[in-house]
């Protein structure tokens, strides 16, 4: 597991900021319809991110993202992976996301992030980034292997291992890593590092020395600092990647 569903990003709010933001079913080439948040700004903005959450999909973390990235200035859409299995309504604490996790596959997780970044097109996004975390940071990375025309692809602790298709990779990729991450080993992310190298893909990889899994959460103080510097990251990553 990830976060706690009480669990809230550790990015200050903007007080004041202008942004808007409402519920969406979304539909996929194959049909699908899925739930998805979108928060934009009051402002016109050519840069939109799609935010992708951990395995179990879309929940309060990942709404609260997409606003804060709207009060900076970006339009944020993030998606839930089980329109397929688990329908379109909002769920509660006791959803059991393993047994539909198990039912994803790359195609149709890459059908859905398709339709979200189609949608931010639509609002007028020129430059689309994919965001994710955990399952979501691999998913990410996949999505920049997908033929998406993404301006770029951030992944927080996700697994190297799920990356499928490294040389097809044709976006800049930032990879936000835990140092003390039980399920991810740090020489498969040295790994990931050096296939990115190898495959001539613009990259960044940072990992956090003592930083668990999931260290990106305002209830892990002692890691405040390098969620400060991940954050800080997200932002100048997409700044420089934006056109």
């Amino acid at each position: 597991m990830c976060f706690e569903l009480d669990s809230l990003p550790p990015i200050p709010v903007i007080a004041g900021a202008a942004v808007s933001h409402e519920d969406l079913e979304l539909e996929a080439a194959d049909g699908t319809s899925f739930a998805a948040f979108h928060a934009s700004p009051e402002e016109h903005t050519e840069v939109g991110v799609v935010v992708l959450p951990d395995v179990r999909g879309l929940y309060r973390f990942y709404e609260e993202l997409a606003l804060r990235l709207a009060e900076r200035g970006f339009r944020a859409v993030a998606i839930d992976y089980f329109g397929r299995t688990a329908g379109v309504a909002k769920r509660g604490e006791d959803f059991e996301y393993r047994e539909h996790v198990d039912q994803t596959t790359q195609a149709g997780l890459q059908a859905d992030i398709r339709a979200a970044v189609d949608f931010l097109r639509e609002q007028g996004c020129r430059s689309v980034f994919t965001v994710g975390f955990c399952f979501g940071g691999s998913n990410a990375w996949n999505a920049a292997a997908s033929r998406h025309g993404l301006a770029g692809a951030v992944g927080f602790y996700g697994r190297p291992s799920r990356v499928e298709r490294v040389g097809d990779i044709d976006a800049p990729i930032l990879a936000l890593m835990g140092g003390a991450d039980e399920a991810i080993p740090v020489e498969d992310v040295e790994e990931f590092d050096r296939q990115l190298a190898e495959a001539g893909v613009e990259h960044e990889v940072k990992i956090y020395d003592g930083a668990p899994h999931s260290f990106f959460d305002r209830k892990q103080e002692e890691f405040a600092d390098a969620s400060e510097d991940a954050w800080r990251r997200v932002l100048a990553f997409v700044e420089r990647y934006s056109h």
